[in-house]
């Protein structure tokens, strides 16, 4: 798992497991109201979003159904953020996205998981935060890990699967990723 330093773990039968599952308890009825909206009701996906993240977004906000979410409220959200259809995010260790990023269908940001050792994985849930710089582009069907921070103006080329970080102005591609080359301008 990546950054380390960054994961915590949420121990089975504690109050903070308690907490985990009453988020995900709010999510699963929060989501299905989303999920039926259309793009036509801009609005109302913005505010019943709002409402799942426990903050506002702004008016450049976009989102198109279907969106699973394991919790909702430890999402951040810049500025003019475009979310494409049948978008997962587990966003139990935090999910950071910067202004003027571009999500694309079938993308998974994925903060949780469990133990590696065999003997310790139902012990509880590892969390690590993603970190999702401004003006990046992740495109169709891309997995992150948590633990990962991907750099401002980056592209994470479609079918990625991200353990790594990622700088800033690069192309990354692959599984696991692997940055191309600079796309700095």
């Amino acid at each position: 798992m990546p950054n380390d330093d960054r994961s915590t773990l949420i121990a089975r039968r504690t109050p903070e497991s308690a907490a985990m599952v009453a988020a995900v308890q709010r999510a699963m009825a929060i989501t299905p109201v989303l999920n039926r909206l259309t793009m036509a009701e801009a609005g109302q996906v913005r505010a019943v979003f709002s409402d799942l993240i426990g903050a506002e977004v702004d008016e450049g906000f976009s989102l198109i159904p279907p969106f699973y979410t394991t919790g909702g409220e430890n999402i951040r959200l810049g500025r003019r953020v475009f979310i494409n259809q049948n978008c997962t995010m587990y966003d139990l260790g935090g999910i950071d996205i910067g202004d003027d990023v571009m999500i694309g269908p079938n993308v998974s940001l994925i903060t949780s998981g469990h133990p590696v050792a065999p003997s310790k994985r139902r012990d509880g849930v590892t969390a690590s935060p993603i970190v999702i710089g401004k003006n990046v582009w992740i495109a169709a069907n891309v997995t992150i890990i948590g633990g990962v921070t991907i750099g401002d103006n980056s592209v994470v080329a479609a079918g990625s699967v991200v353990t790594r970080d990622v700088p800033p102005d690069t192309l990354a591609a692959g599984n696991p990723a692997r940055v191309l080359r600079s796309i700095a301008e």
